[in-house]
């Protein structure tokens, strides 16, 4: 009875998530934007008054304290693990996941990188977007690829219920549920017959 509830529950919130999905779709038509052939297209004029409220890179810079701008180093030191990272995981699904028989994650569906185009950004600001969307990618892009490793490994709840789940920890056995984990082991940690395979 509660495994009904627990599902009846997770099915509503990724009906949810998907309508939530749709309306960021959606909010295009709100910043006069258009999408065709995967490329953004603003109206012109938007552009034009986009562009006016540009900041120079030294007045943006200029904003923040001192500290802040010593900081800077630290941040792209951080680059360097990020894209081992994305190298290093690659390889890693490239090698194991056909062997565990686990679809592959499409590293395109997680790094995006298409804030640096934006008008209205100076310099200094598209570095950090293009920074930021970048290790951001990668870590939910190996965060995926390790969910879908836990499920053929390791595919057990915790105890308490974590902050922030993955994608695949639904689809997890209930913590003790010993005689489920024996029996439905096999079929389950293969089971990803709810990813889309394009």
């Amino acid at each position: 009875m509660l495994d009904n509830k627990i599902e009846d529950i997770t099915k509503k919130i990724k009906l949810l998530e998907a309508e939530l999905e749709e309306e960021f779709r959606n909010k295009h038509k709100e910043f006069f934007y258009t999408i065709e052939n995967k490329k953004i297209k603003f109206q012109e004029n938007i552009i034009k008054e986009g562009k006016m409220t540009v900041i120079h890179s030294i007045k943006y810079l200029a904003s923040f304290p001192i500290a802040t701008i010593l900081t800077i180093p630290f941040i792209w030191a951080m680059m360097i693990p990020a894209l081992l990272a994305d190298i290093l995981v690659t390889i890693y699904q490239f090698v194991c996941f056909p062997i565990y028989k686990i679809p592959k994650v499409k590293r395109k569906d997680y790094v995006i990188i298409d804030r640096y185009n934006l008008f209205y950004l100076d310099g200094i600001e598209k570095i950090n977007c293009w920074y930021c969307e970048y290790f951001n990618g990668v870590i939910a892009y190996v965060r995926e690829i390790s969910a879908r490793t836990e499920q053929f490994w390791c595919p057990i709840k915790h105890s308490q219920p974590p902050k922030e789940k993955h994608s695949r920890y639904d689809n997890f056995f209930d913590y003790g549920d010993y005689l489920k984990y024996r029996e439905e082991l096999e079929k389950r940690r293969t089971n990803f017959e709810d990813i889309e395979v394009k």
